[in-house]
Protein backbone atom coordinates (compact mmCIF):
# COMPACT_ATOMS: atom_id res chain seq x y z
CA UNK A 1 0.00 0.00 0.00
CA UNK A 2 1.28 3.45 -0.88
CA UNK A 3 1.78 6.32 1.52
CA UNK A 4 -0.98 8.91 1.82
CA UNK A 5 -1.78 12.34 3.20
CA UNK A 6 -4.65 12.40 5.71
CA UNK A 7 -6.46 15.67 6.48
CA UNK A 8 -8.21 16.05 9.83
CA UNK A 9 -9.35 18.72 12.25
CA UNK A 10 -7.79 19.14 15.67
CA UNK A 11 -9.53 19.95 18.97
CA UNK A 12 -9.37 23.69 18.19
CA UNK A 13 -11.02 23.19 14.79
CA UNK A 14 -7.85 23.81 12.75
CA UNK A 15 -6.93 21.60 9.80
CA UNK A 16 -3.80 19.44 9.87
CA UNK A 17 -2.38 16.81 7.60
CA UNK A 18 -0.43 13.68 8.42
CA UNK A 19 1.82 11.74 6.08
CA UNK A 20 1.03 8.09 6.71
CA UNK A 21 3.11 5.23 5.33
CA UNK A 22 1.59 2.11 3.78
CA UNK A 23 2.04 0.22 7.04
CA UNK A 24 -0.06 2.82 8.92
CA UNK A 25 2.86 4.59 10.62
CA UNK A 26 2.58 8.39 10.75
CA UNK A 27 5.91 9.94 9.79
CA UNK A 28 5.00 13.63 9.64
CA UNK A 29 2.35 15.97 11.06
CA UNK A 30 1.75 19.48 9.76
CA UNK A 31 1.27 22.77 11.46
CA UNK A 32 -2.31 23.98 12.02
CA UNK A 33 -4.09 25.60 9.07
CA UNK A 34 -7.13 27.86 9.34
CA UNK A 35 -8.81 26.48 6.21
CA UNK A 36 -8.98 23.20 4.31
CA UNK A 37 -7.69 24.95 1.18
CA UNK A 38 -4.60 26.15 3.04
CA UNK A 39 -4.04 22.60 4.32
CA UNK A 40 -4.25 21.21 0.77
CA UNK A 41 -1.76 23.90 -0.34
CA UNK A 42 0.57 22.71 2.43
CA UNK A 43 0.35 19.16 1.11
CA UNK A 44 1.09 20.33 -2.42
CA UNK A 45 4.09 22.29 -1.15
CA UNK A 46 5.51 19.16 0.49
CA UNK A 47 4.91 17.16 -2.69
CA UNK A 48 6.76 19.76 -4.79
CA UNK A 49 9.72 20.50 -2.54
CA UNK A 50 10.48 17.34 -0.56
CA UNK A 51 12.41 15.54 -3.34
CA UNK A 52 14.85 18.47 -3.39
CA UNK A 53 15.03 19.04 0.37
CA UNK A 54 18.51 19.03 1.88
CA UNK A 55 19.39 17.04 4.99
CA UNK A 56 20.49 19.28 7.85
CA UNK A 57 22.02 16.94 10.42
CA UNK A 58 23.00 18.81 13.58
CA UNK A 59 25.23 15.90 14.66
CA UNK A 60 27.64 16.35 11.77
Amino acid sequence: MASRFVISRDAAGAYRFRLVMGNGQTIAVSEAFTSRAACVNGIESVRRTAPEAALDDSEL
